[in-house]
């Protein structure tokens, strides 16, 4: 019998694992969670479903003990508890994997849970630990090696030596922060099997997740928070992606996004044999061309890492190419500045927001202004007007639907769809030329997500050139005009939109032939 096993033995079947009463929790502005009440049983996964910001995060710190609420209480097997910090939560058998996986990458599996392991002399004992992490990890089908290093594992390998790290603590409620925002499509559906064999071996999951999809497919029961309060519980079998959907964000949501057939006017971009390399000679972008035009979107669908974002930074000046050339306005050139890649109506949506989209630090009112400052707007004789910059940042705030106190609020407080809609707002509000919009919708929940898609399309419509990058084939097909597959750093072939269907995209990712598609193509047709 595992440690997990033996914690709440004498629990009795009818009684809810945890169970939440009217938990509050706020923060200087902000009410993250009102009077939420829930509960979770042995054995069930429960998922927590919300829009991003909508408190699931906050509820969960406050049952691992990172975070303390106003009022409320929790039991746990019947009894009541009061969680003060992490180490209680572990005494109660609560354990939590985050998003971001707190494991020391220059020690092996072994070792790192000696750092943790109570009473025990660190790295002295990694014997004994390594047999029992064995032993779980066969238990519950984890395929972790207790003495691999932990910088060499895959992330999906990494999550699973979290799981161990709980089981080998003794966790019996395991709860799961954003799990997949991490995962490969395969390594999501491992995970799948290793919670359906957690539950069945009586532990208690709760998975936090805004994504539909993967909640039908693990889940049990759903509890959904909007805006901070619970919009109520239901039985996954017994409900559908819509009705989860309209619980979800207060309305009904369109999961296809409809976009008028394009009307291309002038080129506004085009490329010749684009051509990068990496620091070590390996091809990062080779021989890239096409053109882009006002009024379409073109997608650009691949895995990651086969050179999409190369071809954005090439782009928008962050990189120079190595090879080949393109034109953004007159010149034909191998590199452009990114402070004359805005001044000529250029506009980008990265895919790293925290590293690349936003200044964390800094406030709403910041992030939306700095690109208008850099170009010389907003200002008179060098002195800002904090008047008109309140007014302005006020207004696209109303506009694009980012919800915050205040301008003023630090842009790490928001959400990660509201920090994106923020995004949006102050590469859009300048009316752009031509749109290079990477990943625009990772990570973000199923309102926030028809909310970028509606925008694009309204920006297309306007007479604006996209290039849409994305991982997600289903959304590079609702949206494209034509669709550019990308393998190994070039452009395998172009489909028009009456073209591109899933197989042929399929297939072509898979590096696969398709007979009719009349040879390859590296060059969007005029």
């Amino acid at each position: 019998m595992s440690m997990a096993q033996t914690v709440g033995s004498d629990r009795s079947p009818t009684v809810p694992r945890l169970r939440l009463c009217g938990i509050t929790k706020r923060f200087p502005g902000v009410v993250a969670n009102r009077d939420v009440s829930l509960e979770v049983h042995g054995g069930e996964v429960l998922a927590i479903l919300g829009e991003n910001g909508a408190g699931k995060s906050t509820l969960m710190n406050v049952v691992s003990g990172m975070l303390q609420p106003e009022s409320g209480s929790i039991e746990v097997d019947g009894k009541p508890v009061r969680i003060r910090n992490p180490a209680d939560a572990r005494k109660l058998g609560i354990g939590m994997v985050y998003q971001h996986f707190a494991l020391v990458p220059t020690l092996t599996v072994a070792e790192n849970l000696a750092l943790g392991a109570s009473g025990t002399r660190i790295f002295s004992n990694t014997r004994r630990i390594a047999e029992q992490v064995t032993g779980l990890s066969r238990a519950y089908h984890l395929e972790v090696d207790p003495h691999a290093v932990v910088g060499d594992l895959s992330v999906g390998t990494r999550q699973r030596v979290e799981i161990v790290k709980l089981l080998f603590r003794g966790a019996e409620i395991l709860i799961f922060d954003e799990p997949t925002s991490v995962l490969t499509p395969v390594e999501w559906h491992h995970l799948v099997r290793i919670l359906r064999n957690l539950a069945a071996e009586g532990h208690s999951i709760i998975f936090i997740t805004h994504k539909l999809d993967e909640l039908m497919q693990v889940a049990d029961r759903c509890t959904v928070l909007r805006h901070g309060e619970v919009a109520g519980t239901v039985s996954v079998a017994a409900t559908d992606k819509a009705q989860l959907a309209r619980m979800t964000v207060g309305r009904e949501i369109l999961f296809q996004v409809s976009t008028k057939a394009a009307r291309p006017g002038r080129v506004v971009v085009a490329a010749e044999g684009l051509t990068m390399r990496s620091d070590d000679g390996r091809p990062r972008l080779d021989g890239v061309s096409f053109e882009l035009r006002e009024g379409e979107i073109l997608g650009v669908a691949g895995v990651d890492g086969n050179g999409q974002r190369e071809l954005a930074r090439v782009l928008t000046g962050l990189d120079a190419a190595t090879g080949g050339r393109f034109r953004f306005g007159d010149e034909w050139r191998t590199s452009i500045q990114p402070i004359d890649f805005y001044r000529r109506g250029g506009a980008y949506i990265p895919e790293d927001r925290h590293h690349t989209s936003v200044a964390l630090e800094l406030s709403v009112r910041d992030n939306l202004l700095m690109k208008e400052l850099a170009l010389g707007r907003m200002q008179r004789g060098g002195v800002v007007s904090e008047r008109a910059a309140d007014e302005y940042c006020t207004t696209l705030m109303q506009e694009f639907d980012v919800r915050a106190p205040s301008p003023r609020v630090r842009i790490r407080q928001l959400s990660g769809g509201n920090q994106q809609k923020v995004v949006l707002a102050r590469e859009l509000s300048r009316t752009p030329q031509l749109l290079i919009a990477a990943q625009p919708t990772r990570g973000l929940d199923v309102g926030a997500a028809e909310f970028v898609m509606r925008r694009l399309v309204a920006e297309k419509e306007r007479g604006c050139a996209i290039l849409m990058i994305s991982t997600e084939l289903e959304e590079v097909l609702q949206l494209s005009d034509r669709v550019a597959v990308m393998v190994d750093g070039r452009f395998l072939a172009v489909l028009d939109r009456q073209d591109a269907t899933y197989e042929r995209l399929g297939l072509l990712l898979g590096g696969e032939a398709v007979d009719d598609l009349g040879g390859e193509l590296t060059e969007v047709d005029a």
